[in-house]
């Protein structure tokens, strides 16, 4: 195991920081802390192909894990960019089936990694749990469907507002905590939301002009979340 986070308490405290998780009953927090494993990926490492079978979920304690698909030609489709305080990888819990898509690390990362079989296990004898589980799977659906209806009716503005304001929070619900700073290149918003890079520049310009951010080589500064999160929900 690695050197760091080497306690249940440790992980307890990292882990707090994801509001799923701040959420769970007691007994299933505890039994998290105890059970996932620490995991670092250096720069480029796959985490797990399309057709793996599923190893369990995976939290993301620094770094940021790239999740869509690679091409042989190098092609890539982006669906997401996952940073702390984020979970994914919880689909294969509930059906079993491989992996939908590839994850690697954008750069050098640190994982938290909850096994399948341990955790079906304990699901076995505490099926109460599986409702958070759900809730899970349920908001990342939410995120997929909301994404969907996004391409097809809202403009490129909205879109890109929508999914900066979604990373500031960690894909979580739009309230709470959220990180001024988002780290993403303009070229990754433009893949993971099918725009150019030109039409990324050019809206954050617009949002700059508007005072919601500001923009920096490789990141992006929320200035003013209230009135930007007002402007992605209209």
């Amino acid at each position: 195991m690695p050197p760091w986070l080497d306690s249940p308490a440790e992980r307890l405290q990292v882990l707090g920081a994801s509001p799923w998780f701040a959420h769970l009953p007691p007994q299933l927090s505890q039994w998290i802390a105890e059970n996932v494993r620490p995991h670092e990926l250096a720069a480029g490492a796959r985490l797990f192909v399309r057709g793996d079978a599923p190893d369990g979920m995976h939290f993301v304690v620094s770094g940021a894990v790239r999740v869509g698909s690679l091409a042989q030609d190098g092609r890539e489709s982006l669906l997401m960019v996952a940073r702390a305080p984020q979970w994914f990888g919880e689909a294969g819990l509930f059906d079993g089936a491989p992996r939908a898509h590839d994850a690697w690390a954008a750069h050098e990362s640190r994982l938290l990694h909850l096994p399948q079989a341990e955790t079906l296990a304990f699901l076995g004898r505490y099926p109460q749990h599986w409702k958070s589980f759900g809730r899970l799977l349920a908001h990342s659906l939410r995120l997929a469907l909301g994404a969907l209806e996004g391409h097809a009716l809202l403009s490129p503005a909205r879109r890109l507002a929508q999914r900066l304001v979604a990373m500031a929070y960690g894909y979580a619900a739009w309230r709470g905590p959220y990180q001024r700073l988002i780290s993403v290149q303009q070229d990754d918003l433009g893949t993971m939301l099918s725009m150019s890079r030109q039409t990324i520049n050019q809206l954050l310009k617009e949002f700059e002009a508007q005072g919601y951010l500001r923009t920096a080589r490789g990141a992006i500064e929320v200035t003013d979340m209230a009135r930007f999160r007002e402007f992605a929900q209209r």
